[in-house]
C-alpha cells in the first residue's frame, strides 16, 4: 500500500470537522470543570437546598484557577511527544511523564497522603522506582486505592486523539490509567476514552455508551452498573431524579471504600448522558445537580457531548466566562497559562500524527505551531484576549468574527461603545498572571512569563470604513514590576486596509512582562475632547517570536502569596524544596533530593545563561539549562572536593564532565552556560572550563533554572539569558 493509499484509508476515521470537534470537546471539558468546581463533594440534597434547579454556572470567577481534571489530560499527553506517539509507548514511559511534569507534593493533584490519594500513592511509587503499571496496580496498592475516580477524570485527551476509533482510544487509555489505577478504576478510563472517540461519529447516546462498553470486560462491575442504568432508563425514561434515587440506593458512596470511588460517579455520568438526551446544557446541569465529584463528572460529560454536538451545540453563555483561558499547575510555567485553541491544536496534531494523515493545508501551520500563536481561526475563539482603556466609564469587548481576516477566515473584533480622542483603547493578552487575578489558590498554580525582552511581537490591524477613520495603533507590553507600558512604533491606520505592526522588545533589566497587545488612539485634533463614534477594529495573526535578551536581579522580584501555605517567587515554578527570597536573593534548599526552580520558555534552544550564586551550606550548587521538566534537564555547578561539574538529568542526575575549581562557602561565584545545539560550554569567573558534546539523546530546547541537592542551601543574586546565533 502506498503512502497516499494509507493516508486515504486512515482519513476515513478523521471527520472533516475533526479539529473544530476537538476544540468543542476540550471546551466541554473545561466548562464542566468550572461548572462543578466549587461544589465538588456536595451531596444531591445540599445542592437542591442551596440552588434548586441549576441552569447556569453557579459561581463567577475573575479567572478560574488550575484543576487536576485539566492538568492530567494536557500534560500526560506529552508522553507521546517525549517518547513515541505509537502504541509502542509503554505505561512505564507514561509514568515518567508524571514525574517530569507534576511538581513533587504540591499543585497538579490532590496530595492527600499515601494510601489515601490514589495519585499521591502512584507518584511516590514512581519516584521510588516502582514503575508503571505496577505503580497503580491492585497488587501494589489494593482495590480501594486502585479503584478511585482518577482513572477516568484524566482520560479525555486520549479519546480526542483517536476519532472514530474507540478500540484505539481504549488501548492508550489502558496504559495511561494503569499508571495510577487498576480494575474498575482503569476500566472507567478505557470506557470514557472510547465514548469520546465514538462521539466523533455516533449520533446516538446509546450507541456511544455501547462503544464504551465494548472495550471493557462485560462482567466487570463498571459494565454491569452501566447496563443496569441503561435498563432503568429504558423502563423509566422521563424523570432523572428517580434514576438518581436508584443510583443513590444501589451504588451510593456508602457502598464503596475510599474518598471518591469510581462506581458512584460513573453511574452519575451514565444517568446524565441518558436523561439529558444528548443535549449539552441539560446533561451538564443534571450531572451537576446529582452531586458527588461534580467537576470530574460534569467534565467527562462535557467532553463527550462537546465532541458529539460540536461548537454549535455549546451555548455562548458557557463559553464567554471562560474566554478561552486555561490555568494549569505543572512545573513548566509557560505551560500554565494556556488558551483553549492552543490546547485543541496540540491535541489535534497528535490525532493526525497517530492516524498517519496530513492535516488540511489551511490548518497545518497552526497545528505545527509554524504560524501565528493567536490566529482566531476556531469559531468563537478569543485566545483569552481582553480589553481596557484610559477613558473612565467606557466599556468594550472582543469577539471572534468572519467580517474580516488578514489570513484564514476569521479575526478578533475589538469594540468600544464610544471613544474620546487622545485616550488609549487596548486589546491585549495576559502574558503573566498573579494571585490577584484569581479568586482562590485551587491546585496551586505558578507562572513564568510567555513573553521576554529580546523577542518580537507582530500582528495585523484593520479599521472598517465609516467608523473612526483617523486612528493610530501601536503594539505595547506592560511590565508588572514597574507598572509601566512600553510601546512600539505608532502607525496611522487607514480605513479598510490591513496594517502590519511590529515591535522588537529591546534588552531590559528587571522586568516581568504581564501584558502584550495593541493600543488604538483616536487622533482627530479638532475632536480630541469630544465623544467620537464607537471604536471598532480587527486584529489578526498576533504572534511572538525570537529569543530572549534580558536580565533579572532578585532584589527586584517579589513573593506572591496565594494563601498562607502557597507562596511563590515571582516568575518561577519549582519542583520541590524551599524556594523563597532572603535579603533580596533567591534562596533554595531541601533535605536531600534535588531542590529545583525554573523560569523561561520551554521552546528556547540556543542561549547563554549566566547567574551569580552564593553557596551557603552543603556540597552541590547549580544552575540548570535546557530544562524540559523535573526529570529532563542539564545542570552545571559547584560540587564537593573543589570541582565544577556538568550533569544530565534523565530521571536521575549523571555526571558528564568535571574539572578542578576552587570555591568557598559564602563567596559569590558567577557561572555561565553557552548551549549551542548539543555542545555546551561552561564558564566560571569568566574562564571557559568545560566543553562537552552530548551525543546520547541530547535535550535541544528548554527553560533555565536553579538547583542544589544533598541537603545544600544556595542563594542566587541575579541571572541573564541571551539567545545565541
Amino acid at each position: 500500500m502506498t503512502t497516499t493509499e494509507k493516508e486515504a484509508t486512515a482519513a476515513v476515521t478523521i471527520p472533516a470537522d475533526y479539529i473544530e470537534r476537538v476544540y468543542a470537546g476540550w471546551l466541554g471539558k473545561v466548562i464542566g470543570v468550572r461548572h462543578g468546581g466549587n461544589v465538588e463533594g456536595w451531596t444531591y440534597e445540599r445542592l437542591q437546598r442551596t440552588f434548586g434547579e441549576i441552569t447556569d454556572y453557579l459561581h463567577q470567577f475573575n479567572n478560574f484557577a488550575a484543576d487536576d481534571d485539566t492538568n492530567g489530560p494536557m500534560f500526560f499527553l506529552r508522553a507521546l511527544e517525549d517518547y513515541t506517539h505509537t502504541l509502542d509507548i509503554t505505561p512505564e514511559q507514561m509514568g515518567l511523564a508524571w514525574l517530569n511534569y507534576a511538581p513533587d507534593g504540591h499543585g497538579f493533584f490532590w496530595w492527600g497522603g499515601y494510601g489515601k490519594s490514589t495519585e499521591h500513592t502512584a507518584y511516590l511509587n514512581l519516584k521510588n522506582g516502582i514503575a508503571a503499571p505496577r505503580s497503580g496496580s491492585i497488587e501494589q496498592n489494593g482495590p480501594a486505592v486502585a479503584e478511585q475516580i482518577g482513572g477516568q477524570i484524566f482520560i479525555d485527551a486520549w479519546g480526542l486523539i483517536a476519532p472514530n476509533q474507540p478500540e484505539l482510544a481504549a488501548k492508550y487509555a489502558d496504559k495511561i490509567a494503569s499508571v495510577s489505577h487498576d480494575g474498575n478504576g482503569k476500566y472507567g478510563g478505557m470506557f470514557i476514552a472510547a465514548c469520546i472517540a465514538a462521539a466523533f461519529g455516533e449520533s446516538s447516546i446509546e450507541a456511544i455508551i455501547e462503544a464504551g462498553l465494548s472495550v471493557i470486560p462485560p462482567d466487570c462491575e463498571y459494565a454491569c452498573v452501566t447496563r443496569d442504568l441503561v435498563r432503568f432508563h429504558r423502563e423509566h425514561p422521563d424523570h432523572w431524579r428517580e434514576c438518581f434515587q436508584y443510583v443513590h440506593d444501589h451504588y451510593g458512596y456508602d457502598k464503596y471504600p475510599g474518598n471518591c470511588h469510581i462506581i458512584p460517579n460513573s453511574a452519575v455520568i451514565i444517568l446524565s448522558l441518558l436523561y439529558g438526551k444528548g443535549e449539552f446544557t441539560s446533561s451538564i446541569n443534571i450531572c451537576n445537580m446529582c452531586g458527588w465529584d461534580t467537576d470530574c463528572n460534569v467534565a467527562n460529560v462535557g467532553t463527550i457531548l462537546g465532541v458529539k454536538n460540536g461548537l454549535s451545540g455549546i451555548d455562548m453563555s458557557w463559553r464567554k466566562p471562560i474566554n478561552d483561558f486555561l490555568c494549569c499547575s505543572s512545573v513548566i510555567g509557560t505551560l500554565n497559562s494556556l488558551d483553549l485553541p492552543w490546547c485543541a491544536s496540540y491535541i489535534a496534531r497528535l490525532g493526525y500524527k497517530i492516524a498517519g494523515v496530513r492535516p488540511p493545508a489551511e490548518w497545518a501551520p497552526i497545528l505545527e505551531q509554524a504560524g501565528p500563536r493567536y490566529h482566531f481561526e476556531y469559531p468563537g475563539s478569543t485566545h483569552a484576549f481582553r480589553v481596557d482603556s484610559d477613558a473612565a466609564g467606557i466599556t468594550g469587548f472582543v469577539e471572534n468574527t468572519e467580517e474580516a481576516a488578514h489570513s484564514g477566515e476569521r479575526s478578533l473584533k475589538v469594540v468600544f461603545d464610544y471613544a474620546n480622542g487622545g485616550f488609549g483603547y487596548r486589546a491585549y493578552v495576559k502574558t503573566y498572571y498573579e494571585p490577584q487575578d484569581f479568586n482562590d489558590s485551587r491546585y496551586d498554580p505558578s507562572f513564568s512569563p510567555l513573553l521576554y525582552p529580546g523577542q518580537t511581537i507582530e500582528c495585523h490591524v484593520l479599521v472598517p470604513d465609516g467608523k473612526i477613520t483617523d486612528l493610530a495603533a501601536k503594539l505595547y507590553i506592560k511590565d508588572r514590576n514597574s507598572g509601566r507600558r512600553i510601546y512600539g512604533e505608532e502607525k496611522k491606520v487607514s480605513a479598510d486596509q490591513w496594517e502590519q505592526l511590529s515591535f522588537r522588545i529591546p534588552f531590559m533589566y528587571g522586568v516581568c512582562i504581564s501584558e502584550a497587545g495593541v493600543e488604538f488612539v483616536p487622533v482627530q485634533e479638532e475632536r480630541r475632547h469630544l465623544a467620537l463614534p464607537s471604536l471598532i477594529a480587527y486584529i489578526d495573526d498576533f504572534h511572538f517570536f525570537g529569543g530572549p535578551d534580558y536580565a533579572i536581579d532578585f532584589a527586584g522580584e517579589r513573593l506572591e502569596p496565594w494563601n498562607g501555605l502557597h507562596v511563590e517567587v515571582s516568575q518561577l515554578t519549582f519542583l520541590r524544596g524551599i524556594w523563597t527570597l532572603e535579603d533580596g536573593e533567591l534562596s533554595g534548599s531541601y533535605s536531600g533530593e534535588p531542590a529545583e526552580a525554573y523560569t523561561g520558555d520551554l521552546q528556547w534552544r540556543n542561549y547563554a545563561f549566566e547567574a551569580e550564586m552564593i553557596p551557603k551550606l552543603g556540597d552541590h550548587h547549580h544552575i540548570n539549562f535546557r530544562v524540559q521538566g523535573g526529570i529532563r534537564s542539564y545542570a552545571a555547578g559547584l560540587t564537593k572536593d573543589g570541582r565544577l561539574a556538568l550533569y544530565k538529568n534523565d530521571n536521575g542526575y549523571t555526571e558528564l564532565a568535571s574539572c578542578a575549581f576552587d570555591w568557598e562557602p559564602d563567596q559569590a561565584c558567577t557561572l555561565r552556560v553557552e548551549a549551542r545545539d548539543n555542545v555546551f560550554e561552561i564558564l566560571a569567573g569568566g574562564r571557559k572550563l568545560i566543553t562537552y558534546e552530548d551525543t546520547d539523546r541530547p535535550y535541544l530546547y528548554g527553560q533555565v533554572g536553579f538547583s542544589n541537592w544533598g541537603g545544600s542551601h544556595t542563594h542566587y543574586t541575579r541571572f541573564a539569558v541571551k539567545e545565541l546565533a
